[in-house]
């Protein structure tokens, strides 16, 4: 296998680091269009694992699909593993298309509010873009397995273990996503400081949140909506959790059986607040306005503005967690209510990565998928998602000590 991996610093320098020790692929390209950057990250890997010469820097502009498929055919790029914000995700996509390679992302196309309902009626759906081409990847037997992160990813692949192992009739796929991460300034304050890309967290909060009902289909309601409070387990404790727009909505009700599918994730009130405030000033948006003659998105602005969140770690403490919370009949025929979960502690992935624990969490399990194509376990052509997939190899994997699997356990909690 070789892999090119489109998108360094943040997510890609710490899915370089997790892929560093383990002997599945050949070679594995940096690439970036800041190249420097790319080449740090070849070096941090490098410089923890003396002799590594698997790992390459290149340049490219993710924005042009010429330019990600001139640099895959370069390499011989069997696998096209997308690492930059999603606003990119088609080039990169179409690119890895036309190179022949597969390809694998952590989020999928970006959806467009309706024009007319945006809180009632869906526009374009996240992911409709790709989906819309299925039928070429499948014909051409190329495989494009799209949204293999944390959420979406590993909560997919829990919704299918849940409908394989443990329910035989779902009511919901509840995705439910909580913290108690806190971040500190130099002086020991707590400060504002987003823990994933600002710009995408914008983008998933401030549109439209869609759900999906067997008997409705997809649809959407208003930001923040349906509030609840979700008890997390291992210390984390309560955290009042909101509905917000995700993949894992898009994605399970395609190949899992489910009478409700929903995402909600535990924003806190002053990052509700702070959205808000971003939205009322119109410094959500990405389309350019003139600033003294030059043009810029405000948006990009207000992401330039805040911490890198790759370089916040340091000042990190706390745990994050992400998991699929299913109610419904068991495989007894009792009611059953269980929260599949994976959480990591940021000391942890600090000490082990120097990555904190969000970005950690997010690029382990690209780099878990990847292995499990490498090996033959996982085999599919087509636009597809996790849930696609038997969940067993990808679990065993995840948990399985080192160096036979990654040593990262996923918990079970019955309710």
């Amino acid at each position: 296998m070789r892999v090119l991996m489109i998108g360094s610093g943040g997510v890609g320098d710490a899915a370089a680091r997790i892929a560093s020790e383990r002997d599945f692929f050949d070679r594995w390209v940096v690439a970036d269009y800041d190249v420097a950057r790319a080449e740090r990250t070849v070096a941090a890997v490098t410089g923890r694992r003396p002799g590594e010469s698997r790992f390459v820097a290149a340049r490219v502009d993710a924005s042009s699909a010429e330019a990600v498929t001139a640099l895959a055919l370069e390499h011989g790029a069997s696998h096209v593993f997308n690492a930059v914000d999603p606003k990119f995700n088609m080039s990169v996509f179409d690119g890895a298309k036309a190179a022949g390679a597969d390809y694998l992302d952590m989020a999928m196309s970006l959806s467009q509010r309706h024009p007319e309902q945006p809180y009632a009626v869906t526009g374009v759906k996240l992911g409709d873009e790709q989906f819309a081409v299925a039928g070429e990847w499948e014909a051409d037997g190329r495989l494009a397995l799209v949204g293999i992160g944390v959420e979406p990813g590993l909560s997919d692949v829990f919704a299918r273990y849940a409908a394989d192992h443990l329910f035989s009739e779902i009511d919901e796929l509840g995705t439910r996503d909580g913290a108690n991460l806190v971040v500190h300034d130099e002086l020991g304050n707590e400060v504002f400081a987003p823990s994933f890309s600002m710009w995408t967290t914008i983008e998933e909060c401030l549109n439209p949140p869609v759900v999906w009902e067997k008997d409705r289909g997809w649809f959407t309601t208003a930001p923040f909506s349906e509030p609840e409070v979700f008890d997390f387990p291992e210390g984390i404790g309560p955290v009042e959790c909101v509905n917000v727009e995700h993949e894992e909505v898009l994605l399970m009700p395609r190949w899992v059986d489910a009478r409700r599918v929903t995402f909600k994730y535990g924003l806190g009130d002053e990052f509700i607040t702070i959205l808000k405030v971003l939205n009322t000033l119109g410094l959500d948006r990405t389309e350019p306005i003139t600033v003294k003659g030059v043009q810029v998105s405000p948006r990009d602005v207000v992401a330039a503005a805040l911490p890198d969140p790759a370089t916040i770690g340091p000042r990190m403490t706390g745990k994050t967690c992400a998991g699929l919370f299913v109610t419904g009949t068991g495989k007894d025929g009792r009611p059953r209510r269980t929260y599949l979960y994976h959480l990591v502690d940021n000391a942890d992935t600090m000490r082990d990565y120097d990555a904190q624990c969000v970005v950690w969490q997010t690029a382990i399990n690209p780099v878990v998928a990847l292995e499990l194509l490498a090996r033959g376990t996982w085999k599919g052509v087509g636009v597809l998602g996790a849930e696609a997939f038997d969940a067993v190899p990808f679990l065993d994997l995840l948990a399985a000590p080192k160096p036979e699997g990654y040593g990262s356990p996923w918990g079970l909690d019955e309710r």
